[in-house]
């Protein structure tokens, strides 16, 4: 039976660990600051991030590697508190459009704050910049080994 090497193991048992351990944690915080899920967050700084603060919901589903149901159920519940809204593609009526709403741009803001505070926390502070660094390399190779198309990039800060 084919194993990994026991470093190899060590690992990806961290690695795995990891990928279990934070998506709970950045929940919990969301969730008792701002009653956001992650994913909806995510949803919605995305939102924030773009031309208009709209984007295609086939194009956001992509970018939060989501099934167009699942992105679906997610935005109708931020639609139904009156951050997000869904509307025909006058371009192509065959799509929807999700955008984010003026209160939902407050909703972001809101968040924000406490969002960044447990990223820091959790994952840039055990960190020296150049680790930093190394993981965002590391992240990127292991995000093109699963999917050749490139990810959801938030515009430069410089940007905002």
């Amino acid at each position: 039976m084919p194993h990994l090497s026991d470093d190899d193991l060590e690992t990806w048992s961290a690695l795995a660990t990891v990928l279990e351990w934070l998506p709970a944690a950045l929940d919990a915080q969301l969730q008792g600051d701002a009653g956001l899920t992650h994913f909806e967050y995510g949803v919605m700084f995305a939102l924030a991030d773009a031309e208009d603060r709209t984007l295609r919901m086939s194009t956001l589903a992509g970018y939060s590697n989501s099934s167009l149901s699942r992105l679906s159920r997610a935005v109708a519940r931020l639609e139904a508190k009156g951050w997000v809204r869904r509307a025909p593609d006058p371009a192509d009526g065959r799509y929807t459009l999700a955008t984010l709403t003026a209160t939902g741009v407050q909703k972001v803001d809101q968040a924000a704050p406490g969002h960044v505070d447990t990223v820091n926390r959790l994952v840039f502070e055990p960190l020296t910049r150049a680790q930093a660094r190394q993981l965002r390399d590391i992240s990127r190779r292991i995000m093109t080994a699963i999917r050749a198309e490139d990810g959801w990039r938030p515009a430069s800060t410089s940007d905002r």
